[in-house]
């Protein structure tokens, strides 16, 4: 993860910035224009006085040319909160550190972004059915990398559910930036109603699926055990003994297919963003590349 997280990596992120498509009702002191009318030092447009205005916004050239009174009105800035969700169950990592890597790097480098425009961040661990938030919230490149510092010890265990985890937690927000789950999707738990939840939270919603090479396209052939790696039961009948054939490979296929398949639709029946990247894409071209075609990215 060092060789990922390097300082040549995150000055080519100081370049970019976190495109939000809705309106925030967060906090001043960000980088996000919004359609509303605030308090900054960029003129947007006039309109006439009315009762209860601030009489110091009145535009004393105007009323000479046309003896009405109108006030200036500026544009408005607001602060977003990026709370980036990361599945720390044990398919996501326990053995297959590169794959752990990629997620925690993925999750580091868009959580830069969010500071490096002024914004806040919040680094979410979901494990079992809880958010962790070890770090609270973050404002300034010095608490990130103090937080990003201690990424690489991060352990992956056990099942996670992560709708129960997103929707534990009291501090998800409400219309006031981004929300983002990096997990692989590989469970049997339903993890839609965390889509849901965010959804009415009126938070802009993506989801990053991170896969293996060898878990989009297996080599495996012959006879071999496969054991459920978030089982803590070796008696656990997801664990099996049998012969891999090519119809097993083609059947593993489809349902990885049917799977993703499921994420982009009902991503996109909820105005969410899907991305799926293999940990074998450098994760600069997945940052610059897929999140600047989902408009994520600007």
């Amino acid at each position: 993860m060092k060789f990922l997280l390097n300082d040549a990596f995150f000055s080519r992120l100081e370049t970019m910035a976190l495109n939000l498509r809705a309106d925030l009702a967060g906090f001043f002191g960000g980088k996000h224009l919004v359609r509303t009318y605030g308090q900054t030092v960029e003129f947007a447009d006039y309109r006439e006085y009315m009762l209860g205005d601030d009489i110091r916004r009145i535009d004393w050239n105007l009323y000479s040319r046309f003896e009405k009174f109108f006030i200036k009105l500026f544009t408005d800035e607001r602060q977003m909160h990026t709370r980036i969700y990361l599945d720390c169950s044990a398919s996501m990592g326990k053995f297959n550190r590169d794959k752990g890597d990629y997620a925690i790097a993925t999750a580091a480098a868009l959580g830069f972004l969010s500071v490096h425009n002024m914004d806040k961040m919040s680094f979410k661990f979901l494990k079992g059915d809880k958010a962790e938030n070890p770090f609270g919230t973050i404002v300034g490149k010095r608490s990130f990398f103090r937080a990003v510092s201690t990424l690489q010890d991060m352990s992956f265990d056990d099942e996670t559910d992560i709708s129960a985890a997103v929707m534990s937690e009291s501090d998800a927000g409400t219309k006031d930036g981004l929300s983002i789950i990096i997990s692989d999707f590989l469970t049997d738990i339903d993890w839609k109603k965390a889509v849901d939840y965010l959804c009415y939270k009126q938070r802009q919603v993506m989801l990053i699926q991170v896969l293996a090479p060898d878990e989009l396209d297996p080599l495996y052939s012959g006879r071999v055990n496969l054991i459920d790696s978030e089982s803590a039961n070796l008696m656990d009948d997801k664990n099996l003994k049998l012969r891999i054939t090519a119809g097993m490979q083609a059947a593993y296929q489809d349902a990885l297919k049917d799977i993703v398949e499921e994420l982009k639709s009902y991503c996109s029946s909820r105005g969410a963003a899907f991305i799926g990247v293999s940990t074998d894409v450098p994760i600069e071209k997945m940052l610059f590349g897929e999140l600047l075609k989902k408009g994520i990215m600007s």
